[in-house]
């Protein structure tokens, strides 16, 4: 009996909870369809993965004879110019091997003279005896060769000398900035005795950077070398600057069964993006002093961010502080802004785009096959279905290329 009254006793609590859940649904109103008007805008696919900036333009500078340290002019971290010095070179030992390379061209130069002289007496048949006596005799052919070929060699031992030489004199005893920049490392110290070919300090150019990242394999066939790309420096909210695909490593980055590939990209220089900034700030300063509304404020406008009464009293304020001291446009790029190594970024790789195409949201669409549906709102109230044709797509809209038309309503 006591068995028999805890079920029941369950049963009836089984059966008002599910009669409460009952209610509960009925009560809750489903979401009501909102109804979007089809507009034209741009559509960007993207690959988007974090990475961390790296220097791209990194030279060891060597040296271009070997000898003795005389002095190093510069230290880890300092800024140089293209041209300046940094490293020299003890000339003593140096000038003793141009003098010695000149002395070789010298006795080349000789040598060659005595060949053709001797030549010259071979082909003659005649010998000259110690008294002065010219002495006739054949002509031996055999010996005419021989001193033909010591022509050769003697020629090619001029022509050694002569490069050897001009090696030695286009070399120089001082290590000079290829480039602006600053130094990573230095590797000498003076008094240090060093071979050719030593690297003494090495250089970073600072405007030039580049980020890796890792690639999934579903997307890496998107990627195209010379791909647009644009990099976001996570700890400067707003900033992002474009960038250009430089290397897709051929092969893959295998962890835990994840297959990935290494790809590269390359930072446009600041100094670019900063005179780009500057040349579209001057464009919008002249479009302020025609009274036509700048590219930023009609997009604004577009989007909703202000209205048309607020884009004209800008303009106005604008206006104004150009008498005198002209208003500067907000950049989001500072002269002085410096990047540096390690900085945290998020890379996206543009894939695919598309300007100025019908968008419709990805909620609107429904798929039925191979066929794609929209549900289109009539004029009168009445709701349509009809088979659309798309084209690129994102998380959010989806281009559509035929079967709607601007301005048309869908649900």
């Amino acid at each position: 009996m006591r068995v028999l009254k805890i079920m029941l006793i369950t049963l009836v609590l089984c059966s008002i909870s599910i009669v409460s859940l009952g209610c509960a649904s009925e009560s809750d109103s489903a979401p009501e369809n909102q109804v979007v008007t089809v507009q034209r805008g741009d559509l960007t696919i993207d690959i988007t993965a974090a990475g961390n900036l790296a220097l791209s333009v990194m030279e060891g500078l060597p040296f271009e004879i070997s000898g003795t340290v005389e002095e190093v002019l510069v230290e880890e971290g300092d800024s140089v110019e293209e041209g300046q010095v940094l490293v020299t070179l003890d000339t003593s030992g140096w000038d003793k091997e141009l003098s010695a390379l000149e002395c070789n061209l010298l006795q080349a130069k000789i040598n060659l003279e005595n060949a053709e002289l001797a030549l010259e007496k071979a082909q003659a048949g005649t010998t000259t005896t110690i008294t002065g006596d010219i002495v006739a005799h054949t002509i031996d052919p055999r010996e005419v060769e021989i001193k033909k070929l010591q022509i050769d060699l003697a020629e090619a031992r001029l022509e050694d000398a002569q490069k050897a030489l001009e090696e030695a004199l286009d070399a120089s005893p001082e290590i000079t900035a290829p480039f602006d920049g600053f130094i990573t490392s230095v590797n000498v110290e003076g008094g240090d005795e060093v071979l050719k070919g030593t690297v003494a300090v090495e250089l970073a150019d600072p405007n030039k950077f580049e980020a890796d990242i890792l690639v999934s394999e579903l997307d890496i066939f998107q990627v195209k070398l010379g791909g647009e790309a644009w990099v976001e420096v996570d700890a400067m909210q707003g900033m992002s600057l474009p960038a250009e695909v430089t290397h897709i490593s051929p092969t893959a980055t295998i962890q835990s069964g994840v297959v990935t590939y290494q790809v590269k990209v390359e930072v446009q220089s600041l100094e670019t993006v900063i005179q780009e900034q500057q040349e579209a700030r001057q464009e919008a300063m002249q479009d302020i002093s025609s009274g036509e509304l700048p590219e930023h404020l009609k997009q604004a406008i577009e989007e909703g961010q202000i209205t048309q009464e607020q884009a004209e009293e800008m303009m106005k304020e604008m206006q104004q502080g150009q008498g005198g001291q002209q208003r500067q446009l907000p950049t989001a790029i500072q002269e002085d802004f410096q990047l540096r190594e390690g900085l945290t970024v998020t890379v996206s790789i543009i894939v695919d785009e598309r300007n100025d195409v019908l968008l419709v949201p990805n909620g609107a669409i429904t798929t039925r096959g191979q066929q794609t549906y929209v549900q289109v709102l009539s004029a009168d109230g009445t709701v349509e279905e009809r088979a659309i044709t798309t084209g690129i797509s994102d998380w959010q809209y989806t281009e559509v290329t035929d079967g709607l038309s601007e301005g048309e309503q869908v649900v």
